[in-house]
């Protein structure tokens, strides 16, 4: 069976791993090594190690209920794995997410010769399973609506308007969005500096209405949310910290809910918007490479499933339209 070596999660101020892994359990020392790996050589983001992290656990679990030695594991011993996650009612996006992480892992593995056979190479892409799944997009007037859902009434009316405009008219990840500060802005020339995925930087344009929903924000309630100069983030929660993803996702969703957008079987989150930015960006002919950029995809193959939620959108119309359909 697997080593059975394990260390627990070291705590050192600043490592993504450490502020995100859980608190009871401890980690294999062959999958803390990669871990490690990952966020000092390669840059991940928390969020993303923390994945990883869970991911590998539970691939670590069947090897060890198969009573499988590490340096010995084989294609079999992952099929396994992906069996029993899809008997366990995971959506294929989320299997095929495990088996990225397994695959990049195994790459790992076999590279530092851990492992005796270059298992990553027999595992399908996940990109082929996920493929006919596509996201959920807005029409355009249903995101007028949600963007006109705030209340001018409500205390964090111009925080929350300012949200759902830049998300919009960026198609940022909400990490990058909670993460943004002030210095990123420049509201002159209509241009934000992005971190995303790794550290890497990108130049996303800003739209006129999101660049008057902004400067509202800062010229008159973000005055009012700051409690030291110190805190140079862009959006602040009530006590003047860090608004994190999981406030921002709640904060659309109730919004999506009072614009009648989102339910609770299908509801609207900060990555709804961004799918929206990219699909209306090429339904209005935006070049495909050009959004890939926006949006900070590696792979232009990610970006392309865009294109077929147009090309659903169109096969849509004709049926509802066409007097033969």
């Amino acid at each position: 069976m697997p080593s059975k070596t394990t260390v627990p999660v070291p705590s050192p101020v600043g490592s993504p791993v450490d502020d995100h892994a859980p608190s009871v359990r401890t980690t294999p020392a062959p999958v803390k090594r990669y871990l490690d790996h990952l966020f000092v050589e390669c840059g991940l983001a928390g969020n993303t190690l923390s994945a990883y992290q869970s991911d590998l656990l539970s691939f670590w679990d069947t090897l060890e209920i198969r009573d499988v030695v590490l340096r010995d594991v084989t294609m079999q011993d992952v099929q396994a794995h992906l069996i029993a996650l899809q008997e366990r009612g995971l959506s294929i996006s989320s299997i095929a997410r495990h088996a990225s992480a397994i695959r990049m892992y195994l790459r790992y593995l076999f590279a530092e010769r851990e492992i005796r056979r270059d298992v990553a190479t027999l595992l399908e892409s996940p990109r082929r399973w996920t493929w006919n799944k596509l996201p959920r997009v807005l029409h355009y007037e249903q995101v007028e609506e949600l963007l006109a859902a705030p209340a001018p009434k409500e205390e964090f009316y111009l925080r929350d308007r300012a949200i759902l405009e830049l998300l919009y008219a960026t198609g940022m990840r909400v990490s990058e969005l909670a993460h943004l500060t002030i210095e990123a802005v420049n509201l002159k020339i209509g241009y934000l500096r992005c971190l995303g995925k790794g550290n890497k930087e990108r130049i996303i344009p800003i739209g006129s209405a999101a660049r008057d929903a902004l400067a509202e924000y800062l010229d008159i309630h973000r005055p009012q949310l700051v409690r030291s100069d110190a805190v140079r983030l862009l959006f602040l929660s009530r006590n003047g910290r860090l608004l994190d993803r999981s406030n921002i996702w709640r904060l659309v969703r109730k919004y999506a809910t009072r614009a009648g957008v989102g339910s609770q079987a299908s509801p609207v989150s900060p990555h709804t918007l961004r799918h929206c930015f990219a699909t209306h960006l090429l339904a209005g002919g935006a070049d495909l490479r050009i959004v890939q950029e926006l949006l900070g995809h590696v792979d232009v193959g990610t970006t392309q499933i865009y294109t077929h939620v147009d090309e659903a959108h169109l096969k849509m119309v004709h049926s509802r339209y066409h007097p033969r359909p």
